[in-house]
């Protein structure tokens, strides 16, 4: 219940830039730097959402602060290359510190020192100190207003997990855990031809319009259908006899439709095949 009330919460205050710093490359690089720091599972979707929430605020604030100072037109234009060289300029440096507050929150043993983190940063040409590391950690934090600690989807996932088992679902739960890590990565990774196949069974047209993809951005952002279709497909692929009863227990406890989990595991199976016919 707290779960989704937090989801519901977040998708009533959705910015219209969610998702815009969740591109592939962007998504990669998190990822492998936390695999090259040995971090949790679930340090990397932290630091993926810790990067965009963090990078809207900023633009925002940038934005507005320009908008005031400039005028219109001619003014904008200026104002908004100015803003993206001032966000391309410090970009890794935002991004690395993400990463580092990301595992701290995860209470790991291989938090992210300051050494490490500036050992990496050499390592791409850059020269930053560590005040300059810490004066980073802070813009973060102090733009969230240290609110940081938010779920991601690998908390809804292992949450329903849970569920299933406790209401009765004989799974194989190691590996189907395994599975839909490996899965919610993948769909992080390929969230945009995932959410492009979704969208278009949806309005059952291949040529959606800019309402309705504006309007699909709050089915973009629900972690809660994002964990069930993962759980959904990794069973899909794992155990297909108890396929049908997961997808009615995940219906029984979300309260999503059968209809919208089979429709997001065709999405990812697709995905995961190549395949461009049905």
């Amino acid at each position: 219940i707290h779960l989704a009330t937090e989801n519901e919460q977040y998708l009533s205050e959705l910015p219209e830039q969610a998702g815009y710093f969740k591109e592939t490359r962007i998504v990669e690089f998190i990822f492998l730097l936390s695999e090259k720091w040995h971090l949790d599972q679930s340090a990397r979707y932290q630091a993926v959402e810790l990067l965009e929430r963090f990078m809207i605020k900023q633009v925002e604030q940038m934005c507005d602060n320009r908008g005031n100072a400039k005028g219109r037109d001619q003014g904008q234009r200026s104002s908004w290359s100015s803003v993206r060289d001032q966000i391309a300029s410090t970009f890794v440096l935002r991004l690395v510190s993400c990463v580092q507050l990301a595992s701290k929150l995860s209470l790991h043993y291989s938090r992210v020192t300051s050494g490490t983190a500036l050992k990496f940063l050499q390592s791409l040409k850059y020269s930053y100190t560590k005040q300059e590391l810490l004066e980073s950690e802070l813009a973060v934090l102090n733009t969230l207003h240290f609110h940081i600690n938010v779920s991601t989807p690998l908390a809804y996932v292992e949450l329903l997990l849970e569920v299933l088992g406790y209401n009765g679902c004989l799974l194989p739960v190691k590996p189907l855990h395994q599975l839909c890590v490996q899965l919610l990565d993948f769909c992080y990774l390929t969230r945009e031809t995932i959410y492009d196949t979704l969208l278009k069974i949806a309005i059952e047209n291949a040529t959606p319009s800019k309402l309705q993809i504006a309007k699909f951005l709050t089915v973009k952002e629900d972690f809660m259908l994002l964990a069930v279709g993962v759980i959904s497909t990794g069973v899909f692929i794992l155990s297909p006899g108890h396929w049908e009863q997961v997808v009615e227990h995940l219906n029984c406890i979300t309260g999503i439709t059968a209809e919208s989990i089979l429709e997001f595991s065709y999405a990812v199976v697709r995905r995961i095949l190549g395949s461009t016919t049905p």
